[in-house]
Parts: structure tokens; sequence; C-alpha cells
């Protein structure tokens, strides 16, 4: 089993948390540590980062189920969250989520059989401007089409595949 994280980020988030009046500020940034390295948060990621910032278990629990980005189950390399927000849902959402399921052989929340994308619905991605639009990973995508889409998940399967 690989590391939850290097010794070098446990000692900078241990350090930053001694200099910090609210240890719990740091809680997000550790999670996307653990998750960034590892593909999701276990429990023994809770457990670390409980550990790192002197808080309980329960706190980073808190935080970590709050947070739709924050994974505490494996997803795909390449996580797919598809606005379903009114504005988008009222500018074709709709169409983009019906059309990546169907190109991708799985249903909101699912992982396609090769492990490189899972559906996740989020409420609202903040982009209602360019919608309708999704999120993969950290990259967002405003104003789709579903030859937009096409095109963006056929970039990653050749990323994936080099």
């Amino acid at each position: 089993m690989k590391k939850l994280l290097l010794k070098k980020q446990i000692d900078a988030f241990s350090k930053k948390a001694a200099k910090t009046a609210h240890p719990r500020e740091l809680v997000v940034d550790l999670l996307r540590e653990i998750q960034d390295r590892n593909g999701w948060v276990s429990d023994e990621g809770v457990e670390l980062a409980a550990q790192i910032l002197g808080v309980t278990t329960i706190e980073i629990e808190e935080l970590a189920t709050f947070y739709d980005k924050i994974y505490r189950q494996p997803v795909g390399r390449y996580p797919v969250h598809i606005c379903d927000s009114i504005c988008c849902w009222s500018r074709g959402g709709e169409e983009i989520a019906l059309h990546l399921q169907q190109q991708l052989g799985v249903k909101l929340g699912e992982t396609t059989p090769d492990g490189l994308f899972t559906l996740l619905p989020t409420c609202c991605l903040g982009g209602c401007g360019r919608a309708p639009s999704i999120m993969i990973g950290r990259r967002f995508y405003g104003n789709l089409s579903t030859a937009e889409l096409d095109r963006i998940i056929e970039q990653l399967r050749e990323e994936a595949n080099r």
C-alpha cells in the first residue's frame, strides 16, 4: 500500500497547523493533498488528517462528507461533476447528462469499467453564465454541446493511454 502522504507533506502541514490559530482552516487543503496522492480519502486518510491537525476524526469527517469534491470512496481517474442547477438544466444540462451516460455506458454515481470516469451530479459549479457546465477533476468546462463533450472525453481517453 502506498503511503497516504509523503513525510515532507506531513511535516509541512504539521508546521502550518502549529502556526495556525484554527487548524481546521487547513482541513480541505490537507484532504485534497491526501486525495491527490491516493485518488480518494480513505478512513485512514481521515485519521491521518485529524492527527496532523490535532482535531478529532469526526471534525474531519464532517467536512470531508460536506464537500462533494472530496471523495470518501474510490472514483475514476476523471471524476465528472455534472451541474444539475436550474441554470444548467434550462440550457441543455439534462441533454449533456444523458449524453454522457450513454457515451460512457454508466449511470450517475457509477464508474466506467476501465476506471477512467465517474459521473457525479453536483448542485452548482458556479458557472451559470456558461451553462451547461461540467467539471472534470478540477477543470471547468462551460457552454457545452454534445460534440464538444465527445471531443473532451476522447482527449482524456488519449491522455490516459499515454
